[in-house]
């Protein structure tokens, strides 16, 4: 059974987050090189200071004026104006291909293969974080397209790995300690090591 997301600390925003597709998507897309709680603060943030999370009112701004609002203290990324520009950008693709509401991403789709496809092409959505979104949708709010397991990969599997497991502060503590241990350990969210093995030094013999 799905359980809501719970993770940013504030009730206001979670609960955004659990009724607004537009909030979940741009947090998914600010969830990166910031702490989890405060990208998917962002979207609350962004809709206190504008009054909306309309996507086609954002897309019609001047992404400069969008930007600026992004970044007033406290910021909505650590890096608010590229952030910020990535937010505009999911907005108009948002606007010109999916009618201005990104729940009409995943609406009716057919299976997992396509809901990968149309994630990929939105702006900012590289292969693990469609991953990601994938496993956040069907393991947190039900939407489990033929195949879902398959494209979210390891994150649909039952290790608090990522935001798709958090629907409480324990599992939100568990979720961080498993991020901490896989970077004590050098490794990414799928257990793969960060760096490959360097190939061993040759040790050059000295001539006879």
């Amino acid at each position: 059974m799905s359980r809501v997301l719970f993770i940013t600390g504030i009730e206001s925003a979670d609960a955004l987050l659990n009724r607004d597709g537009t909030a979940l998507m741009i947090g998914m897309l600010l969830d990166q090189q910031v702490p989890m709680e405060w990208a998917f603060t962002g979207p609350y943030t962004i809709r206190k200071r504008l009054g909306h999370l309309n996507p086609k009112r954002i897309a019609a701004m001047n992404v400069d004026e969008f930007v600026t609002i992004c970044s007033e203290k406290p910021a909505i990324h650590r890096f608010p104006k590229s952030m910020g520009t990535r937010v505009h950008q999911l907005c108009v693709a948002l606007t010109q291909d999916h009618g201005g509401k990104a729940e009409n991403v995943w609406k009716d789709v057919p299976d997992a293969e396509e809901l990968m496809k149309r994630l990929r092409k939105l702006p900012g959505f590289g292969e693990e974080k469609a991953q990601i979104f994938i496993a956040l949708l069907g393991k947190r709010f039900g939407v489990r397209p033929r195949g879902w397991q398959k494209f979210a990969g390891v994150f649909s599997d039952k290790q608090p790995r990522s935001v798709a497991d958090i629907y409480s502060a324990a599992t939100l503590l568990k979720v961080r300690g498993f991020k901490q241990m896989q970077r004590a350990l050098d490794h990414d969210k799928q257990d793969r090591p960060n760096r490959p093995n360097r190939p061993t030094r040759q040790i050059a013999k000295k001539p006879k």
